[in-house]
């Protein structure tokens, strides 16, 4: 395969020949793409004679990889980038639009990042559990913070301080409104909300802000037109969310009453998505990923700290089982939800917070729901174009004339064999060929 020279320029132009295309959607008859600067300019039909040509070989072209449900850092970006993951969706953190202009200025090896900023929570409610006590910077965060770069640093704690300054309180109708406010202030794409009680989290009796001053905080980011994210992870939170108008379930219920056919049924009737993040209750029910850890082209892209979170678990509700998991999430596939790829990662390695880790667990899910019942196909449209639809990002996720030249190039077929999206030959982000 003939090498790319690394170029920004907008009127360099490639082509890459003989490759399988997944669009999106399906595998398509065309076998070569042009890339002119940040943009597919064509699908199929004839090379430009001053392109530089890429013969694939016969390998399957993707489209960058999405993962909607991540809590992420600089370094979890880069991660990300480095397994074809090219945009990351976070859903409580600091990379909301003013985020993200204080910390990734001048970063560009690094996955696109969008973000619903501060979720809308209860004082002490979650994800309160999952954090250190006390007001300092957690060791795990320090000792993150000691392998970036004086920049990337100073501004990552810039971000710290802000978003720690004044902890949101939410415990009335007035002040979720002023919550989502202070949240569009910030540019957040979306909104979130927190709906869990913490029996499965291992901490019971967590508080939960009422479903009045919820769904005033639900109405109020669509008077914005943004969408709505609920943290649910029981059939229960599930269909309180879907009751009070949530867009979208950022969690799979782990357990499955006698009701769930009714609870699915809601689900369809409300046009809402879900992400189920297998990878996330599989390690709950007490799983380490440890397979994935050990498979070398995941062992050879990753920190021995995260291949450590990876060869752990949550473990924080072992009494399930992960076959209900599955079976409820076939149960929306079939009535025709859309599912999306995501994985609920941290931002850093966090011991307590095992099983997962950036870019490599997206592939992980994939394979979890080939697992499930979905076909390869189908797991790929989770992880591109659905994601992509239901966040309005639509200048991705597809292989298409105009879409960003945000794509992933693999040996092997991923519609046939779903784990082949790990054997990645060259990934391109914004157009850029990236060295792996």
């Amino acid at each position: 395969m003939k090498n790319v020279v690394q170029s920004s320029s907008a009127e360099k132009i490639t082509a890459i020949t003989n490759v399988r295309i997944f669009d999106g959607e399906k595998v398509i008859e065309s076998r070569s793409i042009v890339i002119k600067g940040e943009t597919i300019v064509a699908v199929g039909g004839d090379i430009p004679a001053n392109a530089t040509i890429i013969d694939a070989e016969d390998a399957t072209l993707l489209p960058g990889l999405i993962d909607a449900h991540v809590h992420t850092s600089i370094g979890g970006l880069r991660d990300a980038l480095n397994f074809g993951v090219t945009t990351e969706l976070e859903m409580n953190g600091d990379f909301t639009e003013r985020g993200r202009a204080i910390q990734l200025k001048n970063t560009d090896d690094i996955a696109d990042v969008r973000s619903a900023g501060t979720a809308v929570t209860a004082p002490g409610g979650h994800p309160d559990e999952l954090l250190p006590d006390g007001d300092e910077i957690p060791d795990f965060v320090l000792k993150e913070l000691e392998k970036l770069s004086k920049e990337d640093r100073e501004a990552m704690l810039a971000a710290y301080a802000h978003d720690h300054d004044e902890v949101p309180q939410v415990t009335t109708v007035e002040e979720a409104i002023k919550h989502v406010h202070t949240q569009m202030e910030n540019g957040a794409d979306y909104v979130k909300i927190m709906i869990e009680e913490g029996t499965v989290m291992g901490a019971p009796g967590l508080p939960v802000l009422s479903d009045e001053i919820l769904k005033a905080a639900v109405e109020e980011a669509h008077k914005f037109d943004k969408i709505v994210i609920a943290h649910v992870l029981t059939a229960n939170s599930s269909q309180t969310a879907i009751d009070l108008g949530v867009d979208g379930l950022g969690h799979l219920f782990i357990d499955r009453p006698d009701y769930t056919p009714d609870l699915v049924q809601s689900i369809v009737d409300s046009g809402a998505f879900v992400t189920p993040c297998l990878v996330l209750n599989s390690s709950i029910l007490g799983n380490p990923a440890s397979q994935l850890a050990n498979d070398p082209r995941v062992h050879s892209k990753l920190s021995p700290e995260w291949i450590d979170i990876l060869n752990s678990s949550f473990n924080t509700f072992p009494q399930g089982n992960i076959e209900n998991s599955f079976k409820n999430v076939m149960d929306l596939h079939r009535a025709g939800v859309d599912i999306l790829v995501g994985t609920d990662v941290a931002p850093v390695p966090v011991p307590n917070l095992g099983g997962l880790a950036h870019g490599a667990s997206v592939h992980h899910e994939l394979q979890l729901l080939v697992t499930a019942g979905f076909t390869p196909t189908e797991a790929l449209q989770s992880a591109t174009s659905k994601p992509a639809r239901r966040f309005g990002l639509y200048d991705r996720g597809r292989i298409a004339e105009g879409a960003r030249a945000d794509l992933v190039l693999v040996n092997g077929d991923p519609t046939i064999n779903i784990s082949d999206t790990l054997s990645i030959k060259v990934i391109w982000f914004k157009g850029v060929q990236k060295q792996i």
